[in-house]
This record gives structure tokens, sequence and C-alpha cells, in this order.
């Protein structure tokens, strides 16, 4: 596939058929994610495939309480988790609101999970003294991420970014054994989609690049 195309079809797969994720390929969608930058180069990540159905359904699970403040701010019309405006949905709600299926099944059906960490004693978070949520170091770790999906899409495969168990990280390292040093990144599973998008809604540039200021002219 052209560049520009698997860019503009690499969608949040959720579903996946039954067929099986082979090990040759997801090694090459490895060995050529492997590429994306880090950094200072210090390549911080790594990565853990789950497959074991067990493993699988406990990460699931992990995730639920995390699910359930999101869907009860969602109806409440909050942005969910948002590190700005807390939530004034009450802990009663939250803890009744039901967790859809569409949040946990991905985890729990996709013939290969990857749990993707850093070692956060070799990322440089220059930002870490700015009074809001760290951001600059998943530059150490995100590219590569993205990487893996844009590559699970060249092969014919897809798969999207999770972040719920990460809510839960003492309990996800304990599961896949990562060190007190890691930090949970993102839980990726990955699969054969039932159905391939090829039309993606996104924002037009016009609506976010702006020239030499916040509200400076739209670019070209």
């Amino acid at each position: 596939m052209e560049l520009y195309d698997v860019m503009r079809t690499t969608f949040a797969a959720r579903e996946f058929t039954d067929d099986p994720l082979p090990d040759d390929t997801l090694r090459r969608i490895l060995d050529n994610a492997r590429f994306a930058p880090s950094g200072g180069n210090r390549q911080a990540a790594h990565i853990v495939v789950v497959r074991d159905p067990d493993t699988k359904r406990r990460l699931a699970a992990l995730g639920e309480s995390t699910v359930r403040r999101y869907v009860a701010q969602r109806v409440a019309g909050e942005n969910p988790w948002n590190p700005v405006i807390p939530t004034a949905v009450p802990d009663q709600v939250i803890e009744a609101t039901a967790v859809p299926d569409s949040f946990v099944e991905p985890i729990r059906t996709a013939p290969a999970v990857l749990v993707v960490s850093v070692d956060m004693r070799r990322v440089a978070a220059v930002d870490q003294y700015l009074d809001r949520v760290g951001l600059v170091s998943g530059a150490s770790v995100y590219p590569l991420v993205w990487n893996i999906l844009l590559g699970a899409r060249a092969e014919g495969f897809g798969g999207t970014i999770t972040s719920m168990a990460v809510a839960q990280e003492p309990a996800v390292r304990e599961l896949v054994h990562l060190p007190a040093e890691h930090a949970v990144a993102a839980v990726i599973p990955i699969g054969k989609p039932v159905k391939q998008l090829t039309r993606l809604r996104r924002q037009p540039v016009d609506d976010f690049v702006t020239v030499d200021s916040f509200d400076g002219a739209a670019l070209g």
C-alpha cells in the first residue's frame, strides 16, 4: 500500500474475525515499527505480546473501572478523564454504570494483545515541572505505537490504542511482570478487522492549523 493510503485508512479496529495473527507477520510489523523515533534515540519501550486467553481476559477486566467512569462522564455530557475539568458525576453513579462490551471485547478476542511500556529511567520529560499533566515523555513511545498500527494496516490487520487498563498500572505490571521502572503506555489488541474502513472522518487542516500564532490565519 502507498504510505498516504495507509495513513488515511488506519482506523481504530475493535471487532476481529477468527483469523490468526501469525508470528512471522507480527514480527514483520514490529521489525518495521521499531524505526520510530524516540526521545534522545533511547529506544526505551518494551512490548509484551499476550496470546494467553486468561491473561487477555484479566487485562480486559482491569480496565472496567476506568470504563465505568468514562461512560458515566460521556452520558453526563462531560469530556471523560479530563485533567483540567474535574468530573461532577457522583461516585455511586459511576460504580453503577455498565461496561459496554465494545470496550473490553477487543482485548478478550484479538489473537494478540500488545502491552507497550516505557522505561521511565530513559525518557526526557522536559515538561515535568510544569503545572499540568506531562506529555513530552510520550514522544519516547507513542511513535512506536502508531507505527505498529500503520504496519498492521499494511499487512491487512488492524488494532486500536487502548488505555483503560493503564489506570490500574500496578496490577498490569504484576500481571505481565513489568519492572517497577516501566510505565504502561498502551494496550493494543491486533487482529483481522471484521470490516476495513476506507473513509475516515477527521477535521480539515484549516480547522486546526494556523500560521505564526494560535489565532493566526489558516495555512494556505
